[in-house]
């Protein structure tokens, strides 16, 4: 048996990020150089529960906020109905502190929904309400050093954000009083009305600490002057949701249902100014949930914001995530003094995500991107502007040091459902909670740590994107084969699955860093006609054109298909009947052709065994946890078939499988064997090399042929400090360098980061 040293984990961190460089060639300013921030750490919640509740059941990381040494976090956790703490001392290894419940901050049916350190206290604002027409909530506070209640003071109805001014003497709440989404399709209005809190803080003691009500509506329900003027949706119900405080003392507060802004004094307590954030139309934006992602749509919305932060003292920056009516996509950054507009990022995000694959192809006919967290802090001597997309899963940093012109510098990847955005300066860094939990999926809430400078600058993300076509970044995602192209040394070619409605072949060239997607075709019928394959696998023919792998619903639909360089299909192979009949949903997921003319052959994995059903109820046919290697002689239509012996898992809900092949020498092929965990769980994601028996040697039933490891790809996957992606599924050699690459799934059940790996030079014995 040949013997292959498998890659070390430290040669293969180094080697996946070494002279990374963020990516070029936009026509809107969209990339960046070098990124100023590097991912530390990614820290799941669910690790922080108290004993005795089980880590499966949900639990996030909504709004946070830190102690004033910047080491310990504090995040709510409304799911869970707690607050909890983690030590970020060590920002590459943070470490759950535990936990405090409603229950013991005086109601166990209670919901935190925003938290503030003030001093040596952590303020948490809950939501206590009964019901949408009996709103009630509370500002509770808590020692941070033993963690005991001092002080509760009543708000008066549902509460949502607070902020505490610089000088830490006063802090306003957002007084929501939200609307039910369920009653006549959640049109307003529909009272009570909700209105502002300002406490004053005089001293450092609680006890003196006063709350003061800032209606937003009169006696009569009827909506105050100033927002009677200034051309809101529904202004006797104000709904106000996030606030922000500059250095002279003045709040600004969203009313996104009402699509507008306020500006309150906090020593007069008074409304001193109020506007519509306005109506826009954006085109060129995907506005189809069809499965293609095609930038060609138009909207015109309200823009609707969410969150909101000072740019400075006369300049804000506003989310724009939508509600009801609209969401304009984007990010605003209004000048107070005026009411008016300073910039507009217009449909840049919406762009940045396409570009990095992280277009969220299930939310077009919704909000897109959906842009809701926002922050802004000086770092590093330069102003920033943190803003979060909801549904694509980043924070899109801009040097915002001229409010009226900001500059994109950095897309960071997180967790699904970035909420809360907290630059934390002192320390130079950046925590980025999420809140979307969902255990049967694998996908986790966490704590998102980036650090400004980063350890050696290195960008580990993005790692791949794609450059413009006809004014607008090429769509892609889901890529789930790889194939290196004949003749060359840095171009490859990938196909993306059924994430989407069409097929596509991409062309990728590896010589830019961060790898670029420089074309995409559609995969099409003999007419021509663009086609949906779930297509799982690629290898470009030294001929020229392609086979393609489509692993199909049922045994029957898994075929090889053979393209075109333009992506026309030419011909269609079934795998044989005897084969069909065993396969269920999990068929075809990689393909390798090498030779050419009468030699030329065409090698398949079968992800999982062959099951005596194709539903897997009576077990595999070859013995367990054997999966099939097939091949395909071109010339003479026939296939030969071997054994390939899965690692065994005992985890609850995890397999097995294949999930991709790549010819090395007409003998030997590597295969990428992975298990289905991803995150912390993760464990088998690995390369194996196989010698095949010569064509046309007989076998006796079915070779079960021996494996020898090529290289661990989990400690490169772990070394981007992310979320480790469960579908290792391209795997390629080109110019004797190993290249892999993940599934991304289209952002669905997935946090959405595509990682492509350069594994280092192929070993030595490896064919």
């Amino acid at each position: 048996m040949r013997k292959t040293p498998a890659i070390s984990a430290a040669a293969l961190a180094l080697t996946m990020v070494a002279g990374a460089t963020a990516a070029g060639g936009s026509t809107d300013g969209e990339t960046a150089r070098t990124g100023p921030f590097a991912r530390m750490a990614t820290y799941p919640v669910y690790q922080n529960v108290p004993a005795g509740v089980d880590p499966l059941e949900e639990t996030v990381a909504e709004i946070s906020t830190v102690s004033k040494d910047g080491r310990t976090l504090i995040y709510t956790d409304a799911a869970g109905k707690r607050i909890g703490f983690v030590d970020i001392s060590n920002a590459s290894a943070p470490k759950g502190l535990g936990t405090l419940s409603m229950e013991q901050l005086g109601d166990a049916d209670a919901e935190p929904t925003s938290v503030h350190v003030v001093g040596g206290f952590v303020l948490v604002v809950v939501d206590t309400s009964a019901s949408y027409v009996e709103p009630s909530g509370k500002l509770v506070v808590v020692r941070l050093s033993d963690r005991k209640v001092v002080r509760t003071i009543a708000l008066g109805g549902q509460p949502d954000s607070i902020d505490v001014s610089a000088d830490e003497r006063r802090a306003i709440i957002a007084i929501e009083n939200e609307r039910d989404e369920d009653v006549n399709d959640g049109e307003l209005p529909q009272l009570p009305a909700g209105f502002l809190q300002v406490v004053d803080m005089p001293t450092a003691s609680p006890s003196s600490w006063v709350a003061t009500k800032v209606p937003l509506t009169t006696a009569t329900g009827a909506p105050i002057p100033m927002l009677a003027a200034a051309g809101l949706d529904t202004p006797r119900d104000p709904e106000p949701e996030y606030v922000t405080i500059n250095s002279r003392g003045v709040a600004a507060v969203t009313l996104q249902e009402n699509n507008g802004i306020v500006l309150v004094d906090l020593a007069t307590k008074k409304v001193t100014k109020a506007w519509s954030a306005g109506i826009v139309t954006r085109t060129r934006v995907d506005t189809l949930e069809d499965g293609n992602i095609s930038l060609t749509g138009t909207i015109t919305v309200p823009r609707e914001p969410d969150a909101i932060a000072w740019v400075d003292d006369r300049y804000l920056a506003t989310a724009n995530e939508g509600d009801w009516k609209g969401g304009s996509r984007g990010w605003t950054v209004f000048d107070s003094a005026t009411k008016g507009i300073a910039w507009d990022s217009g449909v840049s995000l919406e762009r940045l995500a396409v570009k990095y694959g992280l277009h969220n192809e299930g939310r077009a006919e919704n909000k897109g991107t959906e842009p809701e967290g926002l922050a802004v802090a000086t770092m590093g001597g330069k102003r920033y502007a943190f803003v979060a997309s909801e549904r694509s899963n980043f924070v899109a940093a801009y040097d915002i040091t001229k409010p009226m012109s900001p500059v994109f510098r950095q897309l960071l990847p997180t967790t699904n459902g970035p909420e809360g955005v907290l630059p934390i300066p002192s320390r130079g860094l950046l925590a980025v909670s999420s809140e979307v939990d969902d255990s049967d999926a694998q996908v986790r809430s966490s704590v998102n740590l980036f650090k400004l400078g980063g350890p050696d600058n290195r960008l580990e993300f993005p790692t791949i994107v794609s450059a413009y076509a006809g004014g607008a970044p090429i769509g892609w995602g889901a890529l789930s084969g790889l194939s290196a192209i004949p003749g060359t040394t840095n171009r490859l070619a990938a196909v993306s699955d059924s994430a989407y409605a069409t097929g596509r072949i991409y062309q990728i060239n590896t010589a830019k860093r961060p790898a670029l997607i420089t074309s995409a075709v559609d995969v099409t019928d003999e007419s021509g006609v663009a086609v949906g394959l779930d297509l799982e696998g690629i290898s470009a023919r030294a001929a020229g054109g392609y086979w393609l792998g489509v692993e199909g619903a049922t045994g029957a639909e898994n075929a090889l298909v053979r393209t075109t360089s333009a992506g026309r299909i030419q011909q269609r192979v079934s795998l044989p009947a005897d084969i069909a009949a065993h396969v269920g949903k999990w068929g075809i997921e990689g393909v390798s052709a090498i030779g050419t003319g009468a030699d030329e052959v065409v090698y398949v994995a079968l992800q999982r065994p062959l099951w005596a059903d194709p539903a897997g109820a009576d077990g595999p046919i070859d013995g367990e946890n054997v999966a099939r290697i097939g091949r395909y002689s071109v010339a003479t239509g026939t296939w030969s078939w071997f054994g390939y012996r899965l690692t065994t898992t005992t985890t609850d809900g995890d397999w097995m499988g294949l999930s991709e092949i790549t010819a090395l020498d007409a003998n030997t092929v590597a295969v990428i064997e992975r298990d289905k965990l991803n995150g912390p769980n993760a464990r088998v994601k690995r390369v194996y090399a196989v010698d095949v028996p010569a064509k046309g040697a007989p076998a006796v039933n079915l070779p079960i042929l021996p494996k020898r490891l090529v290289v661990d790809v989990l400690p490169a996957l772990r070394s981007t400090r992310g979320w480790t992606q469960e579908k290792l599924e391209g795997f390629t050699v080109s110019g004797g360098t190993m290249v892999a690459v993940t599934d991304n799934d289209g952002l669905d059940d997935a946090t959405g980061e595509t990682v492509f790996l350069r594994l280092g030079a192929l070993p030595d014995g490896a064919n």
